[in-house]
């Protein structure tokens, strides 16, 4: 186990020697608890919270495993529930019905669209099955913050058609932050005012489905993600991979298109994947001013 860490920087939080050793303490002292009492208990110590004042369970457990990858510190075995825990992202065979598969037209036969926050075991049950299957990337669980949605039909019968996830921002994308104008205290500031769109799948070949299924979502997600989490989200922030897609469906729902990524990966920090993936960077404003507001921030 190592015993010299320089500060680190995780999910918008800058964390110092002291703290990254208390958490070495505390993982060594209590032992007999899970990790994720361990997560708790290392959100109470260092009032890490989100705005509504609930902890950051779920970034802090993502950090002490980045830590026990260091050979920081050791955590416990993880309890498992459910199948073995190995690679982040789940790719399932495309198998089993596909009930939408019938579905045909013209998007505006099917309105108007029913949209669900994904809440209940049941619902991300379907969520994760149904992107695993379907979406290029498959389901990876995304660090941070997170809102998933699902989207029906309700002609001829109630039909799930659409899945989309909403999820923690990119910390530096030049485009982006060149747009916005701000320096590195500013994005320190307001970052957490960006959501990121990190998973759009759409069942049927409907036409302007797509466009229809996003832009329902997006009516609802600043009053979803200020309810769950206490903060008001300004800006959409979504990555295009530019050999697959001509991002249309993000044009047709307004989305401003800003540039392309360094193809570094939005958690790539030590430059390792230059290069690779460039994707196309678009982004929505979710209120008037978004770029002077996250440069200055103000706001509600």
């Amino acid at each position: 186990m190592i015993t010299a860490i320089d500060n680190q920087r995780f999910c918008g939080r800058e964390f110092t020697r002291e703290e990254l050793f208390l958490m070495q303490e505390v993982v060594e002292t209590c032992a007999g608890i899970s990790r994720t009492e361990l997560s708790h208990t290392v959100c109470e110590l260092l009032e890490w919270r989100r705005a509504n004042g609930g902890l950051k369970a779920c970034e802090c457990l993502d950090f002490l495993e980045r830590l026990e990858g260091q050979g920081f510190l050791k955590l416990p075995e993880a309890r498992q529930i459910g199948p073995k825990k190995g690679t982040r992202r789940h790719i399932a065979p495309q198998t089993g019905e596909q009930p939408w598969a019938g579905l045909a037209g013209s998007v505006e036969s099917f309105l108007p669209l029913d949209v669900e926050v994904v809440k209940s075991q049941k619902q991300r049950s379907l969520f994760k099955d149904l992107v695993s299957r379907h979406h290029y990337l498959g389901y990876a669980m995304p660090f941070g913050a997170r809102l998933q949605y699902l989207v029906y039909v309700m002609k001829p019968g109630r039909q799930v058609v659409g899945c989309v996830q909403f999820s923690s921002p990119a910390w530096r994308m030049r485009v982006r932050d060149r747009w916005i104008g701000w320096d590195d205290a500013a994005r320190e500031r307001s970052l957490q005012r960006i959501v990121n769109n990190s998973r759009l799948l759409v069942l049927p070949r409907i036409r302007n489905l797509a466009s229809a299924l996003l832009s329902c979502v997006l009516r609802r997600l600043r009053k979803d993600w200020r309810d769950h989490y206490g903060i008001d989200p300004w800006l959409v922030e979504t990555l295009v991979d530019r050999e697959r897609f001509h991002g249309g469906c993000y044009r047709a729902a307004n989305f401003i298109v800003l540039g392309e990524t360094s193809g570094r990966g939005r958690m790539d920090r030590a430059h390792q994947r230059h290069g690779a993936e460039v994707k196309t960077v678009m982004v929505y404003p979710l209120v008037k001013d978004a770029a002077i507001r996250l440069r200055d921030g103000f706001g509600g």
